[in-house]
């Protein structure tokens, strides 16, 4: 007998049903390459297709320094202005993104404003517990995400663009990032993640609304091709999708959506510029 909880947790997800257990339930219509991860309000985890290569976090990266230091950032509400190259470091878009808040460089995918922020919030922890203990700070959020790539060193490492997605330090796969999303260390990041990412006032009347994080990462190996990814979370569990190589961020929203989010139900998101 199969089991059709899979099936109906992708139904509960996309419309606000209750999932229950059944039988002969087809899997999730995945295309080749793709990894879909799903867990329910109990956290029981389903897997499938290709879940458990690691590779790239690109602006998944994000996630664990929103979990260490993103309260702190959302209070103190910082601006960053945005040109697309800030020294050695590049963006995810050439052009930039102008003048950007915590919520828009989420959104947009900002990760020079984030590497900022990341490196002003880095001389404050030098200051006050020094470096021996800033770095096992840094260390112990991002464990999961380092493998043994992380150089050994008494101090702290210099937060480049590769500690906000860009390059190989940081990978995982979407079975290893679901089970790290449901642990719950991260309930409180996942509220704020809402919070961030959803217009309030469209969450008001639409039931179970979205958030989504899009990212992309170049494939290790093959410069200029890139693998992408969209992660997300509603009031009924936590969705994360890894296309293959060779697609982007705009086409891992399009996919997230129609394989979660029937029509009418996606939350208007605030404006993703430079996805396209």
């Amino acid at each position: 007998m199969v089991n059709l909880k899979p099936l109906m947790l992708v139904l509960a997800l996309a419309f606000s049903a209750a999932p229950s257990p059944a039988a002969n339930a087809p899997a999730p219509p995945l295309e080749q390459g793709e990894g879909l991860a799903l867990a329910g309000l109990d956290k029981e985890i389903f897997l499938f297709g290709d879940v458990r290569e690691e590779s790239p976090m690109g602006q998944l990266a994000y996630l664990p320094w929103l979990k260490l230091e993103g309260a702190d950032w959302s209070t103190r509400n910082p601006f960053f202005k945005c040109e697309g190259v800030m020294n050695q470091e590049a963006c995810s878009t050439a052009k930039g993104h102008g003048k950007v808040n915590l919520p828009k460089a989420v959104a947009e995918g900002c990760d020079l404003a984030i590497l900022h922020w990341a490196r002003m919030t880095s001389l404050e922890w030098r200051r006050d517990n020094g470096e021996g203990a800033a770095r096992a700070q840094l260390e112990d959020t991002f464990a999961p995400f380092l493998g043994r790539r992380l150089p050994l060193s008494d101090g702290l490492p210099v937060l480049d663009g590769s500690w906000v997605g860009d390059g190989v330090l940081l990978r995982t796969s979407p079975a290893a990032l679901i089970a790290w999303l449901v642990d719950p260390a991260q309930e409180q990041l996942l509220r704020d993640m809402r919070r961030l990412l959803i217009n309030p006032v469209k969450e008001s009347y639409v039931a179970s609304a979205w958030w989504i994080l899009v990212a992309s990462a170049q494939v290790p190996m093959q410069p200029g091709v890139y693998c992408s990814w969209a992660v997300g979370s509603n009031d009924h569990g936590v969705a994360v999708l890894r296309l293959p190589p060779g697609k982007t961020r705009a086409d891992a929203l399009v996919r997230f959506q129609a394989l979660l989010m029937p029509p009418g139900s996606q939350p208007e998101a605030k404006k993703k510029k430079g996805l396209w």
